[in-house]
């Protein structure tokens, strides 16, 4: 049966890591949700814009995958340059976001819901509210969804946006706001990004620096994960058809 997770935040959830810069992750038990059914993964796995690129979703998969024996479908919801206020519960990416991930529950089991944002709430009128903000999404979208035993993982942003502008200089801000949030909630946990390069502009991971971080991700997702889960097998008439399909 297919498991399945759930990616939601802005740009560096979204992915812009440059391909070119790293070798592709051939696994043909990685996923992607298209228009409900799931196809062989591609990239970019999350094509929000035309810059989209290398998404730290990739290496999170291949570990998944590869260490449990079964596919994994990701489900590309993050948007570049979104705020906290545009993912609240009743907005359009937060509905879009539970409407995806409800079609994919039809054939999966979401076991994890990955999660980058904060660069357009660094400003000193925002990051002061980012904890109140984000807790309610959290909620929101367990209630939604039914997700209460699913571990929520939240990437830092990179210390990099220090050199990007005055405004994005606040961004521990939201680290810290982060950390609160992994700290005070069950089944939530924070992800470092210490250390991280990003591309030129200094405002995005690079391609290296997103594999790395799904990385990271999956080790924090190890630490919360209900291993006496069980996962519910869901009929699917695409999973014979899945495998079949070659990348184009």
């Amino acid at each position: 049966m297919i498991h399945s997770i759930l990616i939601i935040g802005q740009s560096n959830m979204a992915g812009r890591g440059y391909a070119r810069e790293v070798e592709p992750i051939q696994n043909k038990d990685i996923l992607v949700l298209r228009n409900g059914r799931w196809r062989p993964m591609y990239v970019p796995v999350n094509p929000d814009r035309v810059t989209s690129g290398i998404n730290l979703a990739e290496s999170f998969a291949d570990l998944y995958t590869r260490e449990r024996g079964v596919q994994l479908g990701i489900i590309p919801c993050a948007d570049g340059g979104t705020c906290l206020d545009q993912w609240a519960v009743g907005g359009l990416l937060f509905d879009h976001a539970c409407y995806m991930a409800k079609l994919a529950q039809r054939t999966s089991t979401i076991s994890a819901v990955l999660w980058h944002q904060g660069e357009s709430d660094c400003a000193p009128e925002r990051y002061p509210f980012y904890e109140e903000k984000l807790t309610k999404i959290i909620d929101g979208f367990r209630n939604r969804l039914g997700l209460y035993d699913v571990p929520f993982l939240l990437g830092g942003l990179g210390d990099f946006l220090i050199n990007y502008s005055e405004k994005c200089a606040n961004y521990h801000y939201i680290n810290a706001a982060l950390q609160r949030i992994a700290e005070g909630n069950e089944r939530v946990g924070f992800v470092s990004a210490e250390g991280l390069l990003s591309n030129p502009d200094n405002l995005h991971f690079s391609a290296e620096a997103l594999r790395e971080f799904g990385v990271r991700y999956y080790d924090e997702f190890l630490k919360h994960e209900d291993k006496n889960k069980v996962f519910e097998e869901k009929p699917c008439a695409d999973l014979a058809i899945v495998n079949e399909i070659e990348l184009l």
